[in-house]
């Protein structure tokens, strides 16, 4: 019993030693061979064991040799910064007298040379922008090289440079006051780069073949993609083609600062982006303000025509049936033998009978003068919540936006007023013919009864 159990104690312990050799990937077939394995084990261990031990003893001394030398060299550094603090102390002293005697010997030329140094600043922003270097290109790389050379401690500009300046400054004021033809690459609103004449008119504006154009940040031409009203582009033709004399011409007295009068000619709607701008409601009160204009135009003509019959029957002593005053005066003549008072129904009922074609249309037109204005109050109201809609997601950081909104919601109200007016007018005119015509039947209806009472 006892030796059953010191095998398999012996079986787990060797078991345990040689689970991290190579020789535990044999099967042991005895336990004399499996005690010779477990020494084999344990020999190799010790091995390993002391090879380690002896190269940490080795680290050890390297690591120590190593943090040394570092001392050493942090040492030397220290003594190095400390003559290097020393030497800087020096020099900065020496550089201060230097230019303590640079500032001595420059004198007045310093003052000169520091409003040389604001000028040439200030000519740089006004070439970056001026339309002059469409036509010049390259001048604000001198300028550069110049301010670099005016901002150095060690560089002094020349007279050659100091004269160009010079020379730059007044070919911008006079190339300002010119108006010249040159030939230039435009870029169109496709993206093609063509080669044309164009025409620089002062410091304002540039044109070429009637189009206007404007400067890019390269110094580069293009198209502008919205052109101002046809006349200027008219103009813009005749300065280019004219030769001498005096040709009129819309210039934009804001082009060197960005020509913001041109851009807010040339961003402000047309007549008809005004009105596509009253959306459904728009095109509603267009359609409406159509119908009442040709109905108006309708009923002016055909009342105009039955006006000239009725007057052609004013002055006809037999009656004619082609107008109202004709057949009234017919009932009268088929009733000549009757009382008063039948007579005067019979007139009565005859001028009724005439009364509806006199006064067809009057109704509806009054209806479409009513409505229009209510219409178009409808989209300023719809247009205005959409508006304060947008404010609401998006804020109100933008006037511009906001204001647009506004403008494109009140064009329904103009629009509404723009058809009200004229059918109001037209309304009354027709009306007026109308009421015309029914006076002078109820008149000589009047007259007949009258004529028959005295009769009888």
């Amino acid at each position: 019993m006892k030796t059953s159990i010191a095998k398999r104690v012996l079986i787990a312990a060797a078991a345990g030693l040689i689970s991290v050799s190579a020789v535990a990937q044999d099967k042991a077939t005895s336990l004399d061979q499996l005690l010779k394995m477990v020494q084999q084990s344990k020999v190799a261990e010790s091995k390993e064991h002391k090879q380690r031990e002896a190269e940490f003893r080795r680290q050890k001394a390297n690591q120590q040799a190593l943090l040394t030398q570092a001392q050493n060299t942090r040492a030397s550094e220290e003594a190095r910064s400390e003559r290097l603090e020393a030497k800087y102390k020096e020099q900065e002293l020496a550089v201060q007298a230097k230019r303590q005697q640079l500032d001595e010997r420059m004198g007045s030329l310093k003052e000169l040379f520091g409003h040389m140094s604001s000028t040439a600043g200030d000519l740089r922003a006004n070439i970056n922008t001026s339309l002059v270097s469409a036509q010049y290109p390259g001048r604000t790389e001198f300028l550069d090289k110049l301010l670099a050379k005016m901002s150095s401690n060690t560089k002094l500009p020349t007279i050659e440079e100091i004269e160009r300046l010079w020379f730059e400054m007044q070919r911008e004021t006079v190339e300002a006051g010119k108006v010249v033809k040159f030939t230039t690459t435009v870029i169109k609103p496709d993206g093609e780069q063509v080669e044309q004449e164009a025409v620089r008119v002062g410091n304002f504006n540039i044109v070429s073949n009637g189009k206007y154009l404007e400067m890019n940040d390269s110094h580069k031409l293009a198209e502008l993609i919205r052109q101002p009203d046809g006349k200027f582009q008219s103009m813009a033709a005749d300065l280019q083609a004219a030769t001498s004399g005096f040709t009129a011409f819309g210039v934009d007295p804001t082009g060197p600062t960005g020509g913001s009068l041109l851009k807010a000619m040339i961003n402000s709607p047309s007549l008809v982006e005004r009105w596509h701008q009253g959306g459904i409601v728009g095109y509603i009160i267009s359609g409406v303000g159509a119908v009442a204009m040709l109905l108006a135009i309708f009923r002016l003509i055909v009342l105009s025509g039955v006006s000239a019959r009725v007057s052609a029957q004013l002055r006809s002593s037999s009656p004619n049936t082609n107008n109202p005053l004709g057949r009234v005066l017919a009932v009268a003549e088929e009733n000549k033998g009757v009382d008063g008072e039948t007579l005067e129904l019979k007139m009565e009922e005859a001028v009724l009978k005439e009364r509806p074609a006199i006064e067809s249309g009057l109704n509806l037109l009054k209806i479409i003068a009513m409505v229009a204005p209510l219409l178009g109050l409808l989209g300023t109201v719809t247009g205005m919540i959409i508006t304060f809609q947008a404010i609401t997601i998006f804020g109100a950081g933008d006037p511009k936006a906001m204001a647009g909104g506004i403008s494109s919601a009140l064009v329904t109200t103009v629009l509404g007023l723009i058809v009200a007016i004229p059918t109001v007018l037209m309304h009354t005119i027709v009306n007026g013919r109308a009421k015309r015509i029914l006076h002078i039947l109820d008149e000589q209806s009047a007259g007949i009864v009258a004529e028959n009472t005295e009769r009888k």
